[in-house]
């Protein structure tokens, strides 16, 4: 029956999503639930009655005028696309799940750039003498740890790259492969929310040990200039955590929106109506990243200046934005 199941979604996969044709959907499979159940009855194998269903009912150009849908067939323009398959989906996520990886290490070795500058600098406190040597050091550290996350980015760039076909061509995912990404995707959700979490909770908390070390006695000069190091690492740990999280979960996002919204294949999950749809795929990309662009811009002004009194502001001056956007640039 999944075979057939699978064979009736995709005969009206690129069907409109109107009340007409998921009428028509319905009263089909019924009327091939009953003939494969009379099959079975019959004595017919397995093989033999899914063959039987399909030949008497797998031509919609013939069954559009009894099922009353042959104005959505004949007259309306198909939206065309090539099906994506389960085996090429499952690839997509492993790979974008490896670039998810880098791209977030590459960001948290942007973030632990910084310490060492700020490391070396407080060693001075110690060697006084060596001052220019350590500043030196500090300097180079944190070029190499952004050399290192610029490659990375590339790496992570070129190694996605022989996706691309997917934006610049129509493909669609037919159910089985459909129903297996929202599986997966709410079987991820879990461990998305736990470490979406983590992060969030490492950012706030990234200022303790800050206060901590800035009220110590010993070795005065130096703990109250490197204390600002341990609040990067752990907004390091944190970005990286929201970063990973947020771009895997969204390389699901990209795979069920690849089906329009306005067809019967666009709406066989509730993950695939949940995101606004846009009027180009260069809109969707911007407003994907929207969120944690956002918060990469909050840190970056809140622990670089420390005003924490006044960088809130940034979250209801960029919801507001979002909402503008979202609802002008949206189809």
């Amino acid at each position: 029956m999944e075979t057939i199941r699978n064979y009736l979604e995709t005969m009206f996969l690129k069907l409109p999503n109107t009340p007409e044709v998921y009428k028509a959907k319905n009263e089909l499979w019924q009327m091939m639930e009953d003939k494969y159940t009379e099959l079975k009855e019959e004595g017919k194998s397995e093989n033999e009655a899914v063959g039987i269903v399909i030949s008497e009912f797998g031509n919609l150009d013939e069954l559009a005028n009894d099922l009353g849908i042959s104005q959505f067939v004949e007259s309306q323009p198909m939206p065309q696309g090539k099906t994506l398959s389960l085996d090429h989906a499952k690839s997509y996520l492993a790979d974008a799940g490896k670039s998810a990886y880098r791209t977030a290490l590459g960001v948290m070795l942007c973030v632990l750039s910084v310490c060492g500058p700020i490391f070396f600098d407080a060693f001075t406190a110690f060697y006084p003498q060596k001052e220019n040597l350590l500043d030196a050091c500090g300097v180079s550290i944190m070029f190499v740890l952004i050399g290192i996350a610029v490659g990375l980015f590339i790496y992570s760039s070129v190694q996605m790259n022989h996706w691309n076909y997917l934006k610049k061509e129509p493909f669609v995912t037919d159910f089985s492969t459909t129903e297996y990404l929202h599986r997966e995707m709410e079987h991820y959700k879990s461990t998305y929310a736990l470490l979406l979490t983590i992060g969030i909770i490492l950012c706030i908390l990234s200022v303790i040990p800050s206060i901590i070390l800035d009220g110590l006695d010993i070795y005065v000069t130096f703990w109250s200039n490197a204390s600002g190091g341990f609040v990067f690492i752990l907004v390091a740990i944190g970005v990286f955590l929201i970063v990973m999280a947020s771009t895997k979960l969204s390389s699901y996002k990209t795979l069920l929106h690849l089906n329009q919204q306005d067809t019967v294949g666009g709406n066989y999950v509730p993950s695939q109506t949940n995101e606004p749809q846009y009027m180009n795929q260069t809109i969707a990309a911007i407003m994907s990243v929207y969120w944690p662009t956002v918060t990469c811009l909050y840190l970056i002004w809140s622990f670089l200046t420390f005003d924490f009194w006044i960088s809130w502001i940034i979250w209801p001056i960029a919801a507001i934005i979002h909402t503008l956007a979202k609802n002008l640039l949206r189809k």
